[in-house]
């Protein structure tokens, strides 16, 4: 059964991987706007929780329980946009920082990290281009890294799966250039969020899941200037670039 579509001129919005806290922060905002959201994850009892909060502050919400890295993405995405009656914003947000120790000795958990952050991630971004190619409009928003910048000793298997996300969004973006619609890459330095809190000593560079949340809002409504890459805070583009172009001698001696 179609779901009420909400107020007209409503933004529609799936959100994938709707309990990160990126996510989260950006369904607040979004709700703020009136916006019909379709949130989608495994925990259909936090997600109940989510949309709650989120329909007292002025969205539409429908919940759609799934496991995003095993489904079927482009026959779930129909399902989706059945549910939604539209689509005006695709948020993908899901992703393991994983174990990068583990990793380099366990072919499974380095599976589990590119099939998480890359294979199944992909599959989801194509379904959802294809639908805002057909229909001329729309914003594919996808949450990358900066650690696909450059594989670092600390976090390479996780970064590898980033960057290749990070090609296949800006040949999206190319692709749909002529079209109307648009795919953008959200690329986040340091965040605070559950899957850093391992972390303790935090400095200046990290930054709140609101701060990013403002810029993928943004980029929902056509307001990023930068192009398809975006990164979160701005300062992020000159660290990485130092990083990229740093001669291997000099960053082989370094511990980041």
């Amino acid at each position: 059964m179609t779901a009420n579509k909400g107020a007209p001129g409503a933004p529609r919005i799936i959100v994938l991987g709707a309990l990160s806290a990126i996510a989260e922060a950006s369904a607040r905002l979004w709700a703020r706007q009136g916006a019909h959201l379709l949130l989608s994850g495994r925990d259909v009892g936090r997600l109940e929780a989510v949309a709650a909060d989120l329909r007292t502050r002025g969205a539409t919400v429908e919940i759609f329980s799934a496991d995003l890295a095993r489904a079927d993405a482009d026959q779930t995405f129909r399902a989706m946009m059945v549910r939604l009656g539209g689509l005006d914003v695709v948020l993908v947000a899901y992703g393991v920082l994983g174990d990068q120790k583990l990793a380099e000795t366990s072919p499974a958990e380095t599976q589990r990290i590119v099939a998480t952050n890359f294979s199944s991630a992909t599959a989801w971004c194509l379904a959802a281009a294809s639908v805002l190619e057909k229909q001329g409009h729309g914003t594919l928003i996808v949450i990358g890294s900066v650690a696909g910048d450059r594989g670092r000793a600390s976090n390479y298997v996780y970064g590898a799966s980033k960057a290749g996300l990070g090609v296949l969004v800006q040949g999206l973006a190319h692709r749909l250039a002529r079209t109307g619609a648009r795919a953008v890459l959200i690329k986040p330095g340091f965040v605070e969020s559950p899957m850093t809190a391992f972390i303790a000593d935090k400095g200046l560079l990290w930054s709140k899941p609101e701060a990013i949340a403002r810029t993928i809002v943004k980029a929902g409504r056509g307001g990023t200037h930068a192009g398809p890459v975006v990164y979160v805070p701005w300062f992020w583009r000159w660290i990485m670039y130092a990083i990229r172009f740093m001669p291997s001698v000099i960053f082989h001696r370094t511990r980041l």
